[in-house]
């Protein structure tokens, strides 16, 4: 059987993207705003994390945020409306995932003045955002109770990249087969430099402490 050539553009798509990502970071560094990537998977609470955590900081600091979907603008809606800060939508297109030229077309259309956290929430799933650095200073994501205590296991890449992972809807742990403990082991196993937060996004509790680690490293990141 005749053999076919194999042409592997995986690298250097990831090389051109790395590249695109670290020029838009220090683009965002020299007007002092920090870029901060949030990722889960569909359903595990991002939004209303985020409504929670902005009405915290924004008295504190400029926000805005880009909301990344397939289709719709729900989410950017119930930002502004629930926040009153800036929120844009940005489509994909069917893409699963924002690298970094997507993410410099979102800021451009947001109004950078005056900004000191932009938050991409990217589109929810755990696999293709994961594999592109959109020139974020930091990512953060989402766990949901629901979704089980061995995604760590299930999803490493997502886990490896990730400087804090949010563990959401702790108010129905005793109503799932998920132990926070081993969570964090997994968690560990992955990444042993990322700090845990367990929160209940729909009452508040512990959002607090995700709130003051983000104004810390905006705070590290103008200095």
């Amino acid at each position: 059987m005749d053999q076919v050539k194999i042409i592997e553009i995986k690298k250097s798509v990831f090389e051109d993207n790395n590249k695109d990502a670290d020029a838009l970071r220090q683009e965002l560094k020299s007007r002092g705003v920090f870029l901060l990537n949030l990722m889960s998977s569909p359903g595990s609470g991002k939004t209303t994390t985020l409504i929670r955590t902005i009405n915290l900081l924004k008295g504190r600091m400029g926000i805005a945020v880009m909301e990344a979907d397939i289709d719709s603008d729900v989410d950017a809606i119930k930002i502004k409306d629930a926040t009153g800060i800036q929120s844009i939508q940005l489509h994909t297109g069917g893409m699963c995932h924002l690298d970094a030229e997507m993410t410099r077309q979102g800021l451009q259309g947001l109004e950078l003045e005056g900004i000191d956290l932009a938050i991409l929430e990217n589109v929810g799933n755990l696999v293709c955002p994961a594999e592109f650095d959109t020139g974020a200073v930091r990512n953060a994501m989402i766990l949901s109770v629901p979704e089980g205590d061995d995604k760590p296991l299930k999803y490493p890449l997502m886990f490896s990249v990730c400087d804090v992972v949010v563990i959401n809807k702790t108010d129905v742990l005793p109503f799932f087969d998920f132990d926070l403990e081993k969570c964090r082991e997994y968690i560990r196993m992955r990444n042993p430099n990322a700090q845990v937060f367990p929160i209940c996004a729909k009452t508040g509790e512990g959002v607090d402490a995700f709130a003051a680690w983000i104004e810390a490293q905006v705070n590290d990141w103008k200095q």
